[in-house]
């Protein structure tokens, strides 16, 4: 079974809305580019899977909310601010109308670990991560289930032997996950574009 969806840490919201800008708009035009490739969307139980996220000010970032896979174009309430994370408490604050995803712990120490980073996107594609683990991609450990401390503290010693963004790798212990992560939308999502067109054939 996908383990899928479900928030590991000690999640507090306020509400509130999101404010939007030109840059959350091409993030959220590049999250439908992504689910256009299958590479977001939802599970036949209705679970969704994949999102992605925008560094906004220090260690503040946009990311998709929780339960959003099944859309293809988000609205504004769609999105959450994480406004502070713990990775030692596990917990996460953020500011929306709906929970932060329940990837927003591994976000937070990807921005916390290179202050370069801009965006991270999350996707699922069987193909692809069986593609990246054979040629040897980057990986985090089998044994580290996604959205706990453990996963952002394996996250963080893979992001120290990488000098180069952007950069994706496999999360192994997350059934089909695929993170990348670099200084700009653009160049993160084209990373993962580019490597999945790459290996899916043309007629599919």
């Amino acid at each position: 079974m996908l383990d899928e969806g479900v928030i590991k840490f000690s999640s507090q919201r306020r509400e509130g809305s999101v404010a939007w800008s030109a840059t959350l708009d091409a993030l959220n035009r590049t999250r439908t580019a992504l689910f256009d490739l299958g590479l977001i969307g939802v599970l036949p139980d209705g679970i969704g899977y994949g999102n992605l996220s925008l560094r906004t000010d220090g260690l503040q970032f946009v990311i998709s909310a929780s339960a959003t896979g099944a859309d293809r174009v988000l609205r504004p309430e769609q999105y959450s601010l994480v406004e502070s994370f713990s990775i030692a408490a596990n917990s996460v604050q953020s500011l929306g109308r709906l929970p932060a995803s329940s990837e927003s712990m591994t976000h937070g120490a990807i921005y916390a670990a290179n202050p370069a980073v801009q965006c991270v996107i999350h996707v699922h594609s069987r193909r692809l991560f069986d593609w990246l683990l054979h040629n040897g991609w980057p990986a985090t450990p089998a044994n580290v289930p996604y959205g706990t401390p453990a996963m952002a503290d394996a996250v963080t010693l893979l992001m120290a032997q990488q000098t180069r963004l952007p950069v994706l790798f496999v999360m192994i212990g997350h059934q089909d996950g695929v993170v990348a992560y670099g200084g700009d939308i653009a160049s993160v999502y084209a990373l993962v574009r580019d490597t999945f067109e790459r290996i899916t054939p043309c007629n599919e």
